[in-house]
C-alpha cells in the first residue's frame, strides 16, 4: 500500500474518532455543569477542563477570553476556526476519505459524506438541550461509521490502518478523559465520597458507555479505585486502555514491515504494561501522573507510526 493511502485512512479514522471523543469530553462538562463543585469560581473552572485536555485552551482565551459554557461549546462544537472543533474533525475525514475514495466501500463514503452535509444543515447556534442531542448525533454517526467499516470492507492492511488510527486516538481521549476527575475536577476533601462525587463519577462513566458494564461487573457503589480500573485495566472494556492497546498491537502486527520494529516494540511495551498492572499500583504513583506517562508515551509511539509508515506529504493538514 502506497504510504500517502495509508496515512490517509489512518487519519480518516483518527478524526472520526476525535469528533466522537470530543463529544464525549463536552458531555461530561455539560453532565457535571448541572450538579453543584463547591470551589470558588466553579463555572469557568469547570469549563477550562475539556480547553485544557484537548489542548485548545491558548487559542480559544485569544479568540474569547473567559471560560464560558456557551462560547467553550460552540468553539468546540461547531466552530470552523478551531482545528480540534467536531466541526473540523468531520471536514477533515471527508477530505481524508474523498482522497482514498477507491481504498474505502461506497457505504463508507456514504456515511462520512451524509454526516458532512448533515453537519452543514445543523443551526450554528443551540441552548444545553439541543446540545446534548448533537453530542448523541455525533456519537451515532461514529458508530455507524466503524459497523459500516467492519461490514464491507475487506480485512486487509487498509482495515488494519483504520484501526490503528481508531484505537489509538480512542487510546488517547479515554486517558484525557479520565484525567478530567483528578486533574481538573477534583471536589473539595468534604465531596469525596458525597452525593456530588457520585454524580460526577457516574457522568464520567455514561460518557464513555461504561456505565451499564460497571454496574454488571462491580455491582456496587461507583468508586474512584474501580471506575478507573475498569476504564485502565479491564480489556473487556471496549474503551479501556489496556483494550485499545490490544489492538493498536494487533494492528501493527498485521501491518508489519522492516521499518516498524521500534513502533511495534513501544506498543508492546505499553501492552505489557496494561496486561500486567494493577490499579494499587497506578494510584500508589499517583493517578494523574500514571496518566501523564501514559499520554506522553502515546504520543511518542504516534510519532514513530507517522515516521514508520506514513508519509510527510500533507502531514501538517491532519495533525
Amino acid at each position: 500500500m502506497l504510504s500517502r493511502t495509508a496515512e490517509n485512512l489512518y487519519w480518516l479514522a483518527r478524526h472520526i474518532e476525535r469528533a466522537e471523543n470530543t463529544a464525549r469530553v463536552l458531555d461530561v462538562a455539560h453532565r457535571t455543569s448541572l450538579l453543584p463543585l463547591d470551589i470558588e469560581g466553579s463555572q469557568a473552572y469547570l469549563w477550562y477542563a475539556p480547553l485544557n485536555i484537548t489542548g485548545c485552551a491558548v487559542s480559544y482565551e485569544a479568540k474569547y477570553g473567559l471560560a464560558r459554557a456557551d462560547a467553550v461549546t460552540h468553539f468546540m462544537a461547531l466552530d470552523p476556526d478551531n482545528p480540534a472543533s467536531i466541526y473540523s474533525c468531520l471536514r477533515l475525514a471527508r477530505e481524508n476519505a474523498r482522497t482514498v475514495r477507491g481504498a474505502i466501500t461506497s457505504e463508507m463514503w456514504q456515511v462520512i459524506n451524509d454526516t458532512w452535509l448533515e453537519l452543514n444543515r445543523l443551526p450554528q447556534q443551540m441552548d444545553h438541550e439541543k446540545f446534548r442531542d448533537f453530542f448523541d448525533w455525533v456519537k451515532d454517526r461514529s458508530h455507524l461509521f466503524r459497523g459500516v467499516t467492519l461490514g464491507t470492507i475487506l480485512k486487509d492492511i487498509g482495515l488494519s490502518f483504520i484501526k490503528l488510527g481508531t484505537f489509538l486516538e480512542r487510546a488517547d481521549n479515554t486517558a484525557r478523559i479520565l484525567d478530567v476527575k483528578y486533574h481538573i475536577l477534583l471536589p473539595s476533601v468534604s465531596d469525596v465520597g458525597g452525593a456530588a462525587d457520585y454524580y460526577q463519577w457516574g457522568s464520567l462513566l455514561k460518557s464513555v458507555s461504561a456505565f451499564e458494564a460497571y454496574q454488571k461487573i462491580y455491582r456496587d457503589v461507583i468508586s474512584p479505585q474501580r471506575v478507573s480500573e475498569l476504564l485502565i485495566f479491564r480489556d473487556d472494556m471496549p474503551r479501556s486502555l489496556h483494550a485499545c492497546m490490544n489492538e493498536v498491537e494487533a494492528a501493527l502486527l498485521g501491518i508489519n514491515g522492516i521499518s516498524g520494529q521500534e513502533a511495534r516494540r513501544l506498543a508492546g511495551e505499553q501492552h505489557a504494561a496494561l496486561h500486567f498492572g494493577r490499579i494499587e499500583d497506578a494510584f500508589g504513583r499517583g493517578l494523574h501522573e500514571y496518566l501523564t506517562d501514559f499520554l506522553k508515551n502515546t504520543a511518542v509511539l504516534g510519532r514513530e507510526i507517522r515516521e514508520a509508515y506514513l508519509s510527510r506529504r500533507d502531514r501538517l493538514l491532519n495533525q
